[in-house]
Order: C-alpha cells, then structure tokens, then sequence
C-alpha cells in the first residue's frame, strides 16, 4: 500500500504536500477506494525515510478534509472517493512582474494541487482595490492580497474575515485582530543593507535613489524614510530623483534603480561610456530577477525573498496561524 503514496525528494513541494497529493491522486485514478487502509504513520514514515511527524501532518490535513477517517488502535482508512477542490484562492496583485511570479509561483508550489487560484490586479488604484475585494467577499476560501498604498486602507480590508485573510509584502498597521501577514520592513530594511555595504558607497561622491515615476514604479514611503535616515546619518551626498535623466549619470556617483527599464537604460548609458561598474560609477538594483543575474555579470541587488515570501503565506495558510511575519531581505 505504501507504494501508492509517491514522494520526489527532488521536488521543491513540501514531503507532507506531496502525501496528501499522492493520496488524492490514488483515490481519483481508482487505485485507493472507500474503506481502503492507508499505511499507519510509523510504517510509511519508515518505508519513505521521512519524519513521522511530516506523515502525521499530511494525515491530519486529510483527515480535516474528511478524505481519510482514524479508527483507534486500527490506523487510517479512506472515507469517501468524491473530493471536491477545497482551496478556493483569490489573489490580488499590485501589478504582475517577474519577481511578483517567483511569489506566485511559490505559493501555488506550497497548497496542495487542487487549488485553485484566481488572480486580479488593482495597479494602485484605490478604486478598483476596494472593488475587487467588495465583489468577492464570500466567494473564496481564502484572500491573499498585496495593498501597495501609502494611505491606510484598513477600511477596505477590515471587511475580509481575518480567518481568511492573507496580507503579503505591505502590512496595514491599523488592521485590528490578529490576522496572517508576511511583510517587508521597508524602511529598516534598507537603512540595514545599504549600511552593511557602506564601505562600497563612500568611495562615490553621492547617493542616487532614482524612482522611475514615469514608468508607473510604485516605491512605498517607508522605503524613501529609510533612504534619507541612511543618507544623513552616515553624512553621505544623496538626493532622489522622479526619473532617470541620462544628464544626470555622473561618474564616481552611486545610484539605486528601481525600475528594470531604467536599469537597462542607465547600464547602456554608462556601457557607452567605457564606465566600468563598481568602480567608474556605483549600480545597485532594488528587487531581484533571474535577469539580474547575467546583466554585467551580475548587477548588485537589495530584495526581498519572494519565494519565501510565498512559502511561508502557504504554510500560514495551511497550518491557519493569524501571526506576522518580517520576510527575509538581503
């Protein structure tokens, strides 16, 4: 019987995931019926190498979906072989790039296969937030949103039940109740990385935070505060600029980009020049991207870690725990 549970030790999904899919699977194909024993936890944590406690998780999470019934002192036994998707997930997005699908594609990677996902976009427009929250209230299992807005938008989402409530990368500090949300501290985030590197940064004669407005680059206000408070405490030349102007790329400068298209606009730029980054001029690019990894071999990068970001939402939303979590950045 342990044969029909499958677990890839080369998978990135977790082994307690991939129980409850094997599971699944087996009972759509047929292979595992209604009354079917399922090893006990003891004999497939031993026939998998696995933790006991990883196939005690996966059974209980069945068990909660009423897939599988425990029978003291006899062990685990299908309960019923007509399962419905239980995970119902709405996803409200900012805006989708490259880095906002590393997240996704965590978090879809951390569920169980059978969730569903639907997924809508606000593009920081107030409105259309408050819209798409007030015409899907009751519809999902689950609501996992990114409110990219400086003002407070507490209102709005006080009208999600807080057992389904997942708020991601932006914290709404006047939110009441416990909920579940993993977050950036954007302003001590970055007064913290860009002083690890200080001793880069002041060998250039200023500090350039360039935030790409007419590219529609959202960059919270927090970030700006810990921006300034680096500049001043460490006495170093800084100023921060709407846009990327090419006349103002100034050798033994140092500048911090937030847009991709003006991260590519100002590489060709300095490219042109024979300006060897690093060195002629300073680059640092804000959120990373596989791309990021070839471009001059490298371009240096403060971030978030968005595929923990991801992961930790759906072991949160798994487990049901209403905590709040500062993501990984580096």
């Amino acid at each position: 019987m342990s044969k029909i549970i499958e677990i890839n030790k080369k998978s990135n999904q977790p082994k307690y995931i991939q129980i409850v899919n094997s599971v699944i699977g087996s009972i759509e194909n047929g292979k595992l019926v209604k009354g079917a024993q399922l090893p006990s936890i003891n004999e497939l944590a031993e026939k998998k190498q696995t933790a006991k406690a990883t196939v005690a998780k996966a059974y209980e999470q069945l068990r909660e979906r009423g897939i599988i019934i425990s029978q003291h002192g006899k062990g685990f036994y299908v309960a019923k072989t007509e399962i419905k998707n239980q995970l119902n997930v709405f996803v409200l997005f900012d805006n989708f790039n490259p880095y906002k699908e590393i997240l996704y594609n965590a978090l879809k990677t951390s569920l169980p296969e059978s969730t569903e996902f639907s997924i809508f976009f606000h593009h920081y427009n107030l409105s259309v937030f408050e819209n798409l929250i007030n015409n899907n209230i009751g519809k999902f299992n689950y609501y996992v949103i990114l409110p990219h807005f400086d003002g407070d938008v507490s209102r709005i989402v006080n009208r999600i039940p807080r057992d389904k409530l997942i708020i991601l990368d932006k914290d709404v500090p006047r939110l009441q109740g416990p909920y579940t949300c993993v977050y950036q501290d954007f302003e001590n985030d970055i007064f913290r990385v860009l002083q690890n590197g200080i001793s880069h940064l002041l060998r250039y004669k200023r500090f350039n935070l360039v935030l790409g407005r007419e590219h529609l680059q959202y960059v919270p206000a927090d970030i700006l505060k810990g921006f300034k408070r680096f500049g001043t405490r460490k006495l170093l030349p800084f100023k921060i600029w709407e846009n990327l102007d090419e006349k103002m790329i100034r050798k033994d400068e140092a500048y911090l980009i937030f847009s991709d298209v003006d991260l590519i606009k100002f590489i060709k730029n300095i490219l042109s020049k024979n300006w060897i980054p690093g060195k002629d001029v300073g680059l640092i690019s804000y959120d990373d991207t596989p791309l990021k990894e070839i471009l001059l071999h490298g371009v240096t990068v403060i971030s978030t870690d968005f595929e923990a970001m991801g992961k930790t939402a759906g072991h949160l939303m798994l487990t049901k725990t209403k905590e709040k979590f500062s993501n990984p950045f580096h």
